[in-house]
């Protein structure tokens, strides 16, 4: 599947882009199935607040034309969608009328092992930490290198994801996830607020454990509330929820819970329509 830039198929860029010098955009990994992108007014959402958030003037309209037309190409993958501030010439401040560039980029679906949403993964302690910054907590927003200094500190297959914690020791996510713990019944997920990602899956499941009558609280998570969990689970907009067997350096283990294997089935349906 060919790339596009500003929705005409391409493979090179401007090396004066913003996004390749400093980070200066966005972006947004939506699963696409049957041609359909999942989860899209949900992506779009986030992007307009990114946009909002960065002082980025996108069409919103128009990329969310473009995100269709390429998942029905695409069929079955990954539909990436790179938006940076523009080409510039070298210096922080934007140029004058930079139009922003729209880049969609398709790759096949990961084929993550089976056991992973079955019988659950094991959690990697990450020692790389998130650095507080409100105006950029909650956006996909380019510059990943924290998550690339995580994902680095674990090799091969033993651990599917890390857990990744702020400054001050508070649980926040995963490297690539967001993550939820249930105790008595309620579902916690970290506060966003400081810094972190906010999934759309995270968020269209606090959504649909409201309707179910599951009692939500979104706040400050300490490292320890792991050991009262009675179950505990990874989420994201490509492979739904995963349940968490292990975390091997507080020695704790879990079993899939029935809150998890109910909103597993919840995120299944919804990657599916």
């Amino acid at each position: 599947m060919h790339s596009w830039i500003d929705g005409q198929a391409a493979t090179a860029l401007n090396l004066q882009n913003r996004g390749l010098a400093y980070g200066d955009g966005l972006f947004e990994t939506i699963a696409v199935r049957a041609g359909r992108p999942s989860l899209l007014t949900q992506h779009l959402d986030r992007l307009a607040l990114g946009c909002q958030r960065l002082a980025i003037e996108a069409d919103l309209p128009l990329i969310r034309d473009e995100i269709i037309a390429y998942a029905s190409q695409l069929g079955e993958g990954v539909a990436k969608l790179i938006l940076t501030r523009g080409d510039s010439l070298r210096g922080y401040a934007p140029a004058a009328g930079a139009a922003p560039r729209r880049i969609l980029q398709g790759s096949p679906l990961p084929a993550y092992p089976r056991e992973n949403a079955e019988h659950g993964i094991r959690l990697f302690d990450c020692q790389t930490r998130l650095a507080e910054q409100p105006l950029l907590a909650g956006l996909k927003h380019l510059n990943r290198l924290e998550q690339v200094l995580a994902r680095s500190e674990w090799q091969g297959t033993d651990h599917a994801e890390g857990l990744m914690r702020d400054m001050q020791g508070r649980l926040i996510e995963g490297v690539y996830s967001n993550l939820f713990l249930v105790r008595d019944g309620v579902l916690l997920t970290a506060d966003l607020s400081r810094c972190g990602v906010a999934g759309v899956m995270r968020a269209a499941l606090l959504e649909q454990a409201a309707a179910l009558g599951v009692q939500t609280q979104v706040r400050d998570l300490a490292l320890a509330e792991l050991e009262q969990a009675d179950e505990v689970f990874l989420c994201n907009s490509v492979y739904g929820v995963w349940p968490v067997r292990e975390f091997a350096a507080l020695k704790l283990n879990w079993s899939p819970g029935p809150l998890t294997r109910k909103l597993q089935a919840v995120a299944r349906t919804l990657l599916e329509t």
